[in-house]
């Protein structure tokens, strides 16, 4: 019975899934919403510290796979803006919305902070739901600056909220000592991890049988378990691991990217329809109007004040400020904190859980839904690009690969135009990079000395890894300072590339093997080359 009703459900949410898609309203708030439907159906559901688990299981790998697909070149001109968001931002929204809640509700003030520090942080998955369904792409590098904020600033959120259950607990906390260990820990075990699997991944092969996969779950579940014991910050651990090794190049990352897409998605169905069981309608009915007052605060007051003002010294523009402002979604994280408050103390005066829970539903409601039109009236939609599809998008997700060539003086392609090309093995010529800027090419574009040529065609993968090796030549190797045409390769060989000291030079036969070079082979009995 406990399959059929998960079977259910799931068939449920990748339809619920698909409205999101096509209506650009936030995929939480339908998965919350169908928690509370099976809960209105009579299915009981009540176990906060199993909800814990499941909800810190979900963040974890949220967070990691929102770092791993975090194109970094893209997000590095907005990474400053991003930042101070990211940490002073949640840290100001949370002081203010937590001062606010105090005087206006007469609430303990610590209860009142820990009330605005859970509710801190945006969320990741809703604003690129939003930017990505509704192909928002915002002027100036907004949708790069939204989405690296909202990706990495949970942790934040998360060590305010460990912050103020420690003072409310009455433990005995230096709170300047806290903040930096959980900070500098987390950041220094996440990059540590990250440079250890990048140098692991390129020695050995993990391509076969997913065990690239396994690999990365299980070192991202590591850096997350073992920042925490340490008293590190877990999921800003997690998360910089998952941008230093996103951004790397390595055998079986596309499988790791097609097999997390799904399973982040998987993950976010179970963490929202979680949350949504576990709430209680009679309870968000009783905390809505509070609800409702502190999310109207956050969004009118809380959100634009800190954005305002910290990012003065950045000059954005002002209609960027007021996008930037509205898109303060709160989500999944939030509600997740509201649990391990709830599991951790018992002297609450407030249903935080049902408050907060109000607060994220109603900020997915109203901000979601409004987050085309405040773009389009602030004039911030840039008509002429798309959002997110950059080559690298296509490179981690499809079939194509692009290849680069350089004009060099004297070459036969200078003068020469893209339609005069022979493209009969399929091939385009994707773009030109030319003096720093880059070239759509058509049919009479030209090509100049010093371009930088971008080939895309279909990808070739050897899955029997029997085609091609690669070996280095080096010591007593005995092809060193000899020329390919003298090496007397067998008909079945034939080198594709030299790597010679980080560079691939083309293989002829005059080329000479020297000292340290990585020789690309290709071998097999099965081959037969053309005489």
């Amino acid at each position: 019975m406990g399959l059929l009703f998960i079977a259910i459900i799931l068939i449920m949410a990748l339809f619920a899934i698909n409205l999101s898609d096509k209506s650009g309203i936030p995929s939480l708030l339908l998965f919350l919403t169908l928690g509370i439907i099976c809960k209105l159906l009579g299915i009981s559901f009540d176990n906060y510290e199993l909800a814990e688990g499941v909800s810190t299981f979900a963040l974890v790998v949220i967070m990691f796979y929102g770092g791993f697909g975090t194109n970094w070149k893209m997000g590095k001109p907005v990474v400053r803006e991003a930042v101070v968001l990211a940490s002073l931002g949640v840290v100001s929204t949370a002081l203010l919305t937590g001062a606010f809640v105090h005087f206006f509700f007469k609430l303990p003030l610590i209860e009142s902070m820990l009330l605005g520090s859970i509710v801190g942080s945006t969320d990741y998955a809703s604003v690129s739901n939003i930017l990505a369904s509704k192909n928002l792409n915002l002027k100036y590098n907004s949708a790069s600056l939204l989405e690296l904020e909202s990706g990495s600033n949970d942790p934040t959120a998360y060590t305010m909220t460990m912050l103020f259950l420690s003072l409310e607990a009455g433990s005995d906390v230096s709170v300047p000592l806290l903040i930096l260990k959980q900070f500098i820990l987390g950041a220094l075990i996440g990059f540590a991890f990250a440079y250890i699997v990048s140098k692991i991944v390129l020695k050995i092969n993990m391509q076969k049988d997913g065990l690239a996969i396994v690999f990365m779950a299980s070192v991202a579940l590591l850096t997350y378990s073992f920042t925490n014991v340490i008293g590190g910050n877990g999921f800003l651990a997690a998360y910089i691991f998952g941008i230093f090794i996103g951004n790397k190049p390595f055998v079986g990352k596309k499988d790791i990217v097609f097999f997390f897409d799904g399973f982040t998605e998987l993950m976010s169905i179970g963490l929202f329809f979680t949350l949504g069981l576990l709430a209680n309608p009679e309870n968000i009915l009783l905390t809505l109007p509070i609800a409702f007052i502190i999310m109207i605060f956050m969004t009118f007051v809380a959100r634009p004040l800190s954005v305002v003002a910290l990012m003065l010294p950045f000059k954005l523009k002002r209609n960027q400020l007021t996008v930037i402002s509205w898109a303060g979604l709160r989500g999944a994280a939030a509600i997740a904190f509201a649990i391990m408050a709830v599991n951790s103390t018992s002297n609450l005066t407030i249903d935080i859980y049902h408050i907060v829970f109000g607060i994220c539903f109603l900020s997915c409601l109203a901000q979601g839904s409004f987050m085309a039109y405040v773009s389009k009236k602030t004039d911030m939609i840039d008509p002429n690009d798309t959002v997110l599809k950059t080559f690298n998008f296509y490179v981690d997700k499809s079939d194509i690969s692009f290849m680069q060539t350089l004009v060099t003086e004297g070459s036969s392609l200078i003068g020469k135009k893209v339609k005069d090309l022979d493209m009969a093995l399929g091939f385009i010529v994707a773009k030109i990079e030319r003096d720093g800027n880059t070239i759509v090419p058509k049919g009479n574009t030209e090509f100049k000395e010093g371009d930088v040529v971008i080939v895309a065609g279909e990808e070739y993968f050897d899955y029997q890894g029997e085609e091609i090796v690669e070996f280095s030549a080096t010591g007593l190797h005995p092809w060193i300072g000899k020329r390919i045409v003298d090496l007397n390769l067998k008909h079945n060989k034939l080198i594709l590339t030299i790597n010679r000291k980080g560079k691939f030079i083309r293989a002829s036969g005059d080329t000479v093997i020297s000292d340290g070079d990585r020789i690309l082979l290709m071998t097999d009995d099965h081959i037969n080359f053309d005489k």
